[in-house]
């Protein structure tokens, strides 16, 4: 039988349209699948390790009382920065609603889904009952009253007088950021983005201790002190660079499971360590532009060279090199960044959110030895373990310090350099920084 040209078509035409509805079939059964599969997955990262603690009781030292704030997660958030101190600050914490994030229950419901007999046993039950007991207590949560209240440091390891002086320092930096916490409000009902909120917290739990990384403030250093504490090392003085910060030899806080972070977050010492804001960026342009660096100079160089240099030679926007402090600082407060942000010039309050994590040491760069080696004595290290003060790398480039950052200053126009203090307005005001002569 031949078919004529009209049956032809209408064959090719009803051969498309099932093929059509078959490819979608096919689709939306693979992305059931894929959810389902990510669901489960998450399910048992957020039960993990929970066993039959009481956590219906107030956790003392997670979040503050009425200070909890929104934070935007996106890549590049601006924060309101406000002229005047006294007017309502930037919001410091975070969002709510990261699947991972969330707490599970194990008492009264437990045992009432076990006195159903075998059809507790059916994987479809456990798993409703799961969700089911992560939404109970996950509103509990919600509800909770967090105190704001910090512990005192336990200082009973501390045997020597000549710490009195470094100790009351301690005391006013812990007391004056407290206050601060508690002036700038937040929303009254906390929300926890706990996972990120953590991210940058190292873990040491020989000697129990939390570690917040702020870059260009000592960090290599620290973290060469945490991999002694820890046994990896026998000196802080024989581990490279690239071991420290490419070797993955120390935990971060959000490996744990939520079990795991609240009760390190409670019982663990926790530790930061700052830096003059205008003085941490000078640092960072130095360390990451003005030397050969096959990251920083194609990823970031050559982005804000082709935004912020009018007519760019071909070499400069093919390697990425060269990039000047002004360009840097306009790529820095652009609210629409060619490239996103890094850890190296990012707002420390953003870094470790010390309205939210009550920081029970707050070291300072400016005093970095004296702060670290206190810090040591009050967590009981070995007696011959001393903080190094040797520079990470390009060891024969001056330290910056307010005169090198002056003559960088000296680049930007009035505005330019307020609008820099501005964008660090916070971690002035935070840790009690002097305002900068603009």
């Amino acid at each position: 039988m031949v078919m004529n040209p009209k049956q032809v078509f209408l064959s090719v035409l009803l051969f498309g349209v099932a093929g059509l509805l078959l490819f979608m079939y096919l689709q939306i059964w693979i992305e059931e699948q894929h959810t389902g599969r990510m669901e489960k997955k998450r399910e048992q990262k957020a039960i993990a390790g929970w066993g039959s603690v009481n956590y219906l009781q107030p956790v003392p030292r997670i979040m503050t009382r009425e200070k909890i704030q929104e934070h935007n997660t996106n890549q590049n958030p601006k924060y309101h920065i406000p002229e005047d101190p006294k007017k309502k600050t930037e919001n410091l914490l975070f969002n709510s609603e990261r699947s991972t994030g969330v707490l599970t229950e194990t008492s009264h419901s437990q045992r009432e889904g076990q006195a159903l007999g075998k059809t507790t046993e059916s994987p479809t039950f456990k798993l409703i009952e799961k969700r089911q007991r992560t939404k109970t207590l996950f509103k509990k949560f919600k509800e909770m009253n967090w105190p704001l209240d910090i512990h005192p440091l336990n200082k009973s390891l501390v045997k020597d007088n000549k710490w009195r002086r470094t100790d009351e320092t301690q005391e006013k930096r812990r007391s004056f950021l407290q206050e601060f916490c508690k002036k700038y409000g937040g929303v009254s009902h906390p929300q926890s983005q706990l996972f990120h909120m953590v991210s940058r917290i190292y873990v040491e739990d020989k000697h129990k201790i939390l570690y917040c990384e702020v870059p260009k403030a000592g960090c290599s250093n620290w973290k060469r002190i945490l991999m002694v504490l820890n046994g990896l090392a026998p000196s802080a003085y024989n581990i490279s660079h690239d071991a420290v910060h490419y070797g993955k030899h120390l935990k971060k806080l959000d490996s744990f499971d939520l079990r795991g972070i609240y009760t390190r977050l409670n019982t663990y010492t926790k530790a930061v360590f700052v830096r003059d804001p205008m003085e941490r960026l000078v640092s960072a342009f130095r360390d990451k532009f003005e030397h050969p660096n096959s990251y920083y100079h194609p990823v970031f160089g050559k982005a804000i060279i082709k935004k912020y240099r009018p007519n760019a030679c071909e070499e400069a926007l093919n390697n990425g090199s060269g990039v000047k402090f002004k360009e840097f600082v306009h790529y820095l407060l652009d609210s629409h960044r060619p490239v996103g942000m890094d850890i190296h010039w990012e707002k420390v309050s953003k870094l470790c959110y010390p309205c939210l994590i009550n920081y029970d040491f707050v070291g300072k760069f400016e005093t970095l030895e004296e702060d670290a080696n206190y810090f040591l004595e009050i967590i009981g290290a070995p007696k011959e373990l001393k903080f190094p003060n040797f520079k990470d790398r390009h060891s024969t480039d001056e330290r910056t310090n307010a005169e090198v950052v002056r003559q960088y200053l000296k680049d930007l126009t009035r505005t330019e350099r307020q609008l820099v203090y501005d964008f660090y307005y916070l971690d002035y005001l935070m840790f009690n920084y002097t305002t900068p002569f603009l």
